[in-house]
């Protein structure tokens, strides 16, 4: 739950990471996007739309627990295109956290059976989904200010 400090707070200690290394929210749609940013800038629909997954990290959140937002209260935001993650934010009815499921530093697991048992044991529910994780690289990560100027972060 990306509106809940307690989560956050939960999910940095789990990871063993360091508070000000940013976490990414999941939307399901731009729909539920336009909650929970002041607004969508033009230049972000190119982004929205691509066939890439891409991070988009807009200059103000609103609504989310304060200890997710950079210090400039700019939050990172992604609509993911996988039907789990879709029907899970979607029933939810909120957005979500969206990290590696290892501890800070240490590689990213490439399989269910992979995640150390550190992180296994320190979730309140593991979903039974036993399929390997998709070997994509990561997300790009793009930087749009209240101008409109873009930053790419990750190409």
């Amino acid at each position: 739950d990306a509106t809940e400090a307690a989560v956050v707070k939960k999910i940095y200690q789990l990871k063993q990471r360091e508070d000000h290394k940013a976490l990414i929210v999941l939307v399901n749609s731009e729909t539920m996007l336009k909650s929970y940013v002041e607004s969508i800038p033009e230049a972000a629909l190119t982004f929205l739309n691509s066939d890439r997954p891409t991070t988009i990290i807009y200059p103000q959140g609103i609504g989310f627990a304060a200890n997710l937002l950079g210090e400039d209260s700019s939050i990172g935001i992604r609509i993911p295109d996988h039907s789990f993650c879709l029907e899970l934010i979607t029933q939810f009815g909120k957005p979500i956290i969206s990290t590696s499921a290892n501890i800070s530093g240490n590689p990213t697991p490439k399989t269910f059976d992979s995640i150390e048992n550190e992180i296994l044991d320190g979730v309140d529910y593991v979903v039974p989904l036993k399929e390997d994780m998709r070997p994509n690289s990561p997300s790009r990560v793009v930087k749009i200010d209240s101008e409109g100027t873009i930053q790419l972060l990750r190409p």
